[in-house]
């Protein structure tokens, strides 16, 4: 009996692979037409290049592979991430070629607001590892900024509310970068408003602003989403501009606010922390001008009071001059008697002098002058005649040792030598004898101005009493003394009247004034007699 003869007999319908593939991909379709599945997203790496994404869903004991189309992702309000527990939306198939069932995802809603703080938290810790949320990081706020950029939706009331709250309490120029702030590609936008505000140049055609308010109205965990962008953190972190978020309600709290330099509650916080109140400022200012007013006026009673007490305590002028003035006094009342004394010391000083220069005692200077340079150019000579006789000695040695070879040039040069020795000792004893005789000149001409001849010279006379010695005081020359007066052209003798005394005779008459002559009037009949005796 044969194989085929053995085999069972049955009704089970025969299908090839590709049938049994095609059969199970119609079940699966027909039974899993729409479905929701929650798992965890795993493998997602993003989009592909086609635009596709390809990941997996996975719980605590199985997986299922997911696929989402270029159409479908680019319409997805919220992007599933790597760890994120997700509903995904979509349909269950098969790959025939594999003998795989995948669901192709058309929505994806993250799993409760427990998935998303997970990983809100989980990102958050990785950013503050980086110390994107760092204290130190953070920059002051401007005082009062000329410009205030914004970056929010431009419809709506937030933008509303910043704009009249500037203007009530400060108006400055507000400029609007508006950008989407809820849903697919919001985070991108607003990190692109961030750099696109710091991208300007300051003094550009577009102003610069001075502070940047990053705003968005209330919403739930989802819908404010997009300012936990990681790319939304980092361009706030790395804002050369001042950045101020205001981001939902109080209680809402976005990365952005961990990174910003200033989080403000609301859009409306934002504008008053951005702007300060005018009017306050103004009261503000005029508080402090009536304190300082205040200030200068106590310090200025202070002064016065002060310089007031101290004026009290100075002495007067008359006291500061009382002393100063008795000296000036008693130096005035001194002055006469010193002037005096001082004449007299410097009229006995003269005498003495002049006693000094008497004509026998410039005679002696000059004989001693005289002497001195005789011996001078005794010594000269001397000096001179050694000189002369030890170069002869030297010529003469120096010619006995000669040979008749070259003694004619040597003899010549010796000899210029020779000559050049007597010049130069010629020289010096000329120069010698010219400055002794410059000097006894000199010493003549002081001699001659000051000898008594250039005195008499000059209209005085010289009075000499017995012995012919100079009469220096008046007591010197008593009653009956003869004496000399010696003038410059010679001398007359005379003598004092026994009538006369010393004390008499020291003053001298004054000459009695002549009358003009009178034509009626000999000269003879006026003679007045002569002292002096020929």
């Amino acid at each position: 009996m044969s194989l085929l003869d053995t085999e069972p007999q049955t009704n089970a319908a025969e299908f090839s692979v590709s049938e049994i593939s095609n059969a199970l991909k119609k079940t699966v379709e027909d039974a899993f037409g729409h479905v929701r599945v929650r798992g965890e997203v795993s493998g997602y790496r993003g989009p592909h290049s086609s635009g596709h994404a390809y990941f997996s869903l996975k719980d605590e004991k199985s997986r299922i592979d997911a696929v989402i189309w270029r159409t479908s992702f680019s319409k997805l309000a919220f992007k599933p991430q790597e760890g994120l527990e997700i509903i995904a939306t979509g349909r269950l198939t098969t790959y025939p070629g594999s003998s795989k069932y995948q669901i192709v995802i058309e929505d994806v809603k993250p799993a409760g607001a427990g998935a998303l703080m997970a990983l809100l938290d989980e990102r958050r810790r990785k950013l503050e590892a980086e110390g994107l949320f760092a204290e130190a990081r953070k920059r002051p706020l401007p005082f009062l900024p000329k410009v205030v950029g914004v970056v929010t939706s431009p419809t709506g009331a937030v933008i509303r509310d910043i704009r009249h709250r500037i203007t009530d309490r400060f108006p400055v120029h507000v400029l609007v970068w508006p950008v989407k702030v809820q849903g697919e590609g919001s985070g991108d936008a607003v990190a692109n408003a961030i750099d696109g505000f710091n991208a300007l140049e300051a003094g550009g055609k577009i102003p610069r602003p001075d502070v940047l308010i990053v705003a968005r109205g209330g919403g739930s965990l989802e819908d404010l989403w997009g300012f936990n962008d990681e790319a939304v953190v980092r361009a706030a972190a790395s804002s050369a501009i001042p950045l101020i978020s205001a981001v939902g309600h109080e209680t809402d709290w976005t990365l952005i606010d961990h990174a910003a330099d200033r989080r403000a509650p609301t859009p409306t916080g934002a504008a008053e922390i951005a702007v300060p109140v005018r009017a306050e400022l103004v009261a503000d200012l005029a508080a402090f001008y009536a304190r300082y007013e205040s200030a200068i006026s106590r310090r200025l009673d202070n002064e016065r009071r002060q310089v007031a007490q101290t004026a009290r305590a100075l002495p007067t002028p008359d006291m500061l001059l009382a002393l100063p003035r008795r000296r000036l006094d008693d130096a005035a009342t001194g002055l006469g008697s010193n002037f005096r004394l001082v004449l007299s010391e410097r009229r006995r000083s003269f005498e003495a002098s002049a006693a000094r220069l008497s004509l026998s005692t410039l005679d002696a200077a000059v004989r001693e002058k005289r002497g001195s340079l005789r011996h001078t150019a005794l010594e000269a000579d001397q000096a001179m005649a050694g000189r002369l006789s030890l170069l002869r000695q030297r010529f003469q040695r120096a010619t006995a040792d000669l040979q008749p070879i070259g003694l004619r040039a040597r003899s010549e040069a010796a000899r210029l030598r020779f000559d050049t020795l007597r010049t130069r000792f010629e020289r010096a004893s000329d120069r010698i004898l010219t400055e002794r005789r410059e000097a006894v000149a000199q010493v003549w001409r002081v001699a001659t101005t000051l000898g008594p001849q250039q005195v008499l010279a000059r209209g005085y006379a010289i009075i000499r009493g017995p012995e012919d010695a100079p009469v220096l005081r008046p007591e010197d020359l008593p009653s009956g003394t003869a004496f000399a007066v010696e003038f410059a052209g010679g001398r007359r003798v005379g003598a004092l009247s026994t009538g006369e005394t010393a004390s008499t005779a020291s003053g001298i008459r004054p000459a009695p004034r002549r009358r003009r002559k009178k034509p009626s009037e000999p000269e003879g009949e006026q003679d007045q007699g002569s002292l002096f005796e020929s």
